[in-house]
This record gives structure tokens, C-alpha cells and sequence, in this order.
């Protein structure tokens, strides 16, 4: 289960935020502030004091369109993340399980977000089931990447 959510690039699935549901829950949590308060009720009074809030209709669909689009994910190898991914368009046909395979790893100017090459080195150097074990059990002990991007 764990290698399946190595993506090619070297990020591990099972610690994005995405994949733990993190954007779902969060547009959850504020729904559910939101109702408490009844903003639904109360938008058309609020535009008296707020010009902002005549498109509260429209931002009730960009909350069900972030989680339709957001709100879950099965990983980057089981047909994950962006569709368009040019690392995966790399990888999967020459039967890569991730860029570490990879002769022109050091060059590539596909691998452009940090963590990248730190983590497909250290890939190289344990192997693929070894790494993922790893990232699981930092996984398991709380982990998730976004809370380091966020901080």
C-alpha cells in the first residue's frame, strides 16, 4: 500500500494534504462556522455594511467546486493529481516508478518544487519500499507536508 503512494516525483501521496483531506475538511470546518452563525440568512442584511457579500451564492459553488476538485485523492500513481503532470508524463511510459530511476535525474528542469530532489535522492539511496515505510511511519506520527509550507 505504502509504495503506491510514492509519486513519480519523489513526493510521498499519503503526506499531502489533499490525499489526507485536509482542504475538504477545512471548507467543512468553515461551513460549519459559517451555518452556525447563519451567513446564509444573513448575507443580504451583511451587503448593507458589505458590498462583498452579493456574491455569497457564487462563494457557496467555489466551496463545492474546491471540494469536488480538492477534496479527494487517490495519489499521483492511481490517477491522482493533475491530470497534465509532466513528470508523470515522463515516468510512467518508460516504466519508471519515480524520477530516482532516472539517468538525467540532476538536470531535469521538471522537477522545479523543493523536496523534490532531496527526496528522489534519498529514494535512490534506500530504495523505493524502504523510503516509503519511512514516510508512512512520519505519516502515522502526525506528518503532512503542508503544515511545513504553511508555517
Amino acid at each position: 500500500m505504502t509504495e503506491s503512494l510514492v509519486g513519480y516525483c519523489g513526493l510521498y501521496c499519503g503526506a499531502c494534504g489533499i490525499y489526507q483531506g485536509r482542504i475538504k475538511q477545512a471548507v467543512e470546518n468553515l461551513r460549519k462556522i459559517m451555518g452556525y452563525y447563519g451567513f446564509d440568512k444573513i448575507a443580504s442584511e451583511l451587503m448593507t455594511w458589505e458590498q462583498s457579500f452579493q456574491h455569497y451564492a457564487e462563494y457557496e459553488k467555489v466551496l463545492d467546486g474546491i471540494v469536488k476538485l480538492f477534496g479527494e485523492c487517490p495519489g499521483c500513481v492511481s490517477g491522482g493529481g493533475d491530470p497534465n503532470c509532466s513528470i508523470r508524463q515522463c515516468c510512467a511510459p518508460r516504466g519508471y516508478a519515480t524520477c530516482a530511476e532516472c539517468g538525467d535525474l540532476e538536470e531535469c528542469p521538471k522537477l522545479w518544487r523543493r523536496g523534490h530532489m532531496k527526496e528522489l535522492q534519498r529514494i535512490r539511496a534506500m530504495g523505493v519500499e524502504e523510503w516509503a515505510r519511512h514516510m508512512q511511519k512520519k505519516v502515522e506520527a502526525g506528518y503532512c507536508d503542508i503544515d511545513e509550507k504553511i508555517k
